[in-house]
């Protein structure tokens, strides 16, 4: 199986060698930048990343002379390994996918190239959005630096990262106005994970906006869910029998996760007692 017979099929149905064949062009300097890219991309499957493949998305980024691009891929490659072991840990062996003392390395490395000044603009980019995945104090620095910077790509970023970094919320709703498509994209969804009451009104009517863009639609709906789960029913209920299956997807999910948030608060409500 080559690359491009893994990328066409889910990874949960890969081979076991998906991850040796991936690893090989990885690591191959003679292959070329485009399928050390397409290498690179498919590395930071969960389902193959290892502590070998962190090290080799690792090398690669803090490699002078590697292609930007396959720098860059590399270094997005690294942030879900990097947020799942830091939402979950090192307790279960089942959770791992890259051990303690890997974790450890590669947050140090991503810091330690980021406040390179001479590793590539687009590379430091990359590796913000992925350390972010794993937060650290330096991150809240960067990340208002990058919004503050006046470069558009660099503000990208920063809006990006501020649904992991907490202590944005002005300027996540200042971006929700964003002419930038992209910003906004970004903005819905870092308002949905903070669940951002403000960001109720904007969100619930591209949720409402049949003329929404499809994949900020989508966003949205999962950011009402977050925001006000107790009246999600009211903006979500209409799109079950949407024409579009994707639309109908995303508003059972919605439902299901306001449905979660609503019995998990429930839960965490204290019992009254007898005087």
């Amino acid at each position: 199986m080559d690359l491009a017979q893994l990328e066409a099929t889910p990874s949960w149905e890969w081979p076991e060698e998906a991850r040796d064949v991936i690893r090989t062009v990885l690591t191959d300097p003679a292959a070329g930048t485009e399928d050390r890219m397409q290498a690179a991309y498919l590395g930071g499957d969960i389902n193959v990343v290892d502590d070998q493949m962190a090290g080799a998305l690792m090398e690669i980024v803090g490699d002078g002379a590697a292609a930007e691009p396959l720098r860059a891929q590399a270094a997005i490659a690294l942030g879900p390994a990097l947020e799942l072991a830091d939402m979950m840990g090192f307790d279960d062996a089942e959770d791992i996918l890259i051990g303690e003392a890997c974790f450890e390395q590669v947050k140090s490395r991503l810091e330690a190239l980021y406040r390179e000044q001479g590793v590539p603009k687009e590379v430091r980019r990359r590796i913000l959005e992925a350390s972010v995945r794993a937060p650290l104090d330096w991150h809240a620095d960067a990340v208002r630096q990058a919004y503050a910077s006046g470069d558009d790509e660099w503000r990208l970023t920063a809006v990006f990262s501020m649904q992991y970094i907490e202590g944005f919320t002005d300027e996540i709703m200042a971006s929700l106005t964003n002419p930038d498509p992209e910003i906004h994209f970004e903005a819905v969804i870092a308002a949905g994970n903070w669940q951002l009451e403000e960001a109720w009104d904007h969100v619930a009517a591209l949720v409402r906006n049949e003329g929404t863009e499809k994949e900020l639609r989508l966003a949205a709906i999962e950011a009402v869910a977050g925001i006000r789960p107790d009246q999600v029913d009211s903006v979500l209920n209409g799109l079950l029998d949407h024409g579009d299956p994707d639309i109908v997807d995303a508003a059972q999910e919605a439902l299901s996760m306001a449905e979660a948030i609503l019995s998990d608060l429930a839960e965490d409500e204290p019992t009254p007692h007898d005087d």
